[in-house]
């Protein structure tokens, strides 16, 4: 008995063991079938294949704009409302009458506020590699109106030309009134307005995370794939970016609220795992929204325009300046460009309309040259991209025929 017993059991084992193996190597085929499929994606860019990537670039867009119109006439009511008030606006608007003055203040409020949310949204909703937009619109901005306010003496500057030119006011400002505080309410508007984007520049990675584990379904995203890898494979993380990226994943998922607030509140550029990790264990919408408005907005928001301010302070810029001298042999000759240039920076806000001369102004030159760079490149990738989601759609079109066979 013992003996049929112990006969039976090894067939059984046998049985289980060739299971582990077949799973084992069906998992390692996923894998590999995975690996292939994205260096095939990835290996499709303008600089390599530009017709293809154009011709599956166009495709793309015509699917999107697809379900973008399908997604509008599901919401008709909404968007039927939002003409109305266009509608409205637009009569009030072309009326003359005393109701123009507060009209026109409030076109120009909302195309400020709409340039500076929209500059935001591009920083972070993940359209190719993002453009950094604080860098080269917000934080220049920032130092553009420090260096004049410690010029002028004052934040009153004439609008308009302001915000398009600074020009110091006629009657000046008094020598040394000019505070901090008094610099960060000034710009206190664009500031918030663009950490108000970059707060609903994260949330895609939100609703994508949450529809996928609402609906079961695999979604059409590579940093949600590596996340569920990433909870798989939690124990036998090593490196440092996979235990960073645990740590937040922890953060948000245990301290909730607070721990998406602080991980919004610094520059963080794993934060598109925290919305990942928020849709994935379905966090309420308003706790990661509001945690992530107030921590963009408000506290990350006024840390990096203090940081900004200091920086560019009067008597910060000076010593940088005299420091540029300081270097051996090629100070001199660097000093003097950076030492025109802020002259004729300063001689430019008391004279309204004034040009810098050509010969001062290639530091100008040379900073518009890298935004077009940078743009160009932001441009390109999202080509890129984009035709790159087509393959990907071709690639399980692929697979799902593979598997009706």
């Amino acid at each position: 008995m013992a003996a049929n017993g112990a006969s039976s059991e090894q067939p059984q084992k046998r049985a289980g063991a060739k299971e582990k193996q077949n799973g084992k190597s069906t998992d390692s085929s996923i894998t590999e079938r995975r690996q292939k499929d994205k260096e095939e994606r990835l290996s499709l860019v303008l600089w390599k294949r530009p017709v293809t990537t154009l011709h599956y670039f166009l495709l793309e867009t015509l699917i999107k704009l697809k379900e973008l119109t399908f997604k509008l006439w599901q919401q008709r009511g909404t968007v039927f409302l939002v003409l109305v008030l266009c509608s409205l606006f637009s009569i009030a608007y072309s009326t003359e009458g005393a109701h123009q003055q507060y009209v026109q203040y409030l076109e120009k409020r909302f195309l400020w506020c709409a340039y500076w949310v929209g500059l935001g949204i591009l920083s972070s909703v993940g359209l190719g590699t993002g453009l950094h937009t604080f860098l080269l619109y917000l934080g220049p901005h920032i130092a553009s109106v420090t260096l004049a306010a410690y010029e002028c003496g004052s934040t009153d500057f004439p609008e308009p030309p302001y915000p398009d030119q600074i020009v110091c006011p006629q009657g000046g400002g008094v020598e040394g009134s000019i505070s901090l505080f008094s610099i960060m309410s000034k710009v206190r508007l664009e500031a918030c307005m663009w950490g108000a984007g970059t707060a609903i520049g994260e949330l895609p990675p939100y609703f994508m995370a949450r529809a996928a584990r609402q609906s079961g379904a695999d979604p059409d995203d590579e940093d949600y794939e590596e996340f569920e890898e990433m909870l798989e494979q939690a124990e036998s993380a090593q490196d440092f970016v996979t235990r960073a990226k645990l740590g937040v994943q922890h953060m948000v998922q245990k301290v909730g609220f607070f721990g998406i607030l602080a991980c919004a509140s610094i520059p963080n550029p794993l934060f598109d795992l925290a919305g990942i990790t928020c849709g994935h264990f379905l966090v309420p919408f308003w706790t990661f929204f509001g945690a992530t408005l107030i921590g963009k907005a408000i506290i990350k928001m006024h840390i990096q325009k203090l940081f900004v301010i200091i920086t560019f302070s009067k008597h910060i810029v000076e010593k940088m300046v005299l420091l540029i001298g300081s270097v051996p042999k090629v100070g001199p000759s660097l000093q003097k460009p950076f030492s025109h240039y802020l002259e004729a920076q300063r001689n430019k806000l008391h004279h309204a309309g004034g040009s810098v001369p050509a010969d001062e102004n290639w530091l100008s030159w040379v900073f518009e040259k890298v935004v077009l760079v940078m743009v160009c490149y932001f441009v390109i990738s999202i080509v890129n991209s984009m035709a790159q989601s087509y393959v990907k759609r071709l690639q399980q079109q692929r697979h799902s025929e593979e598997k009706t066979k």
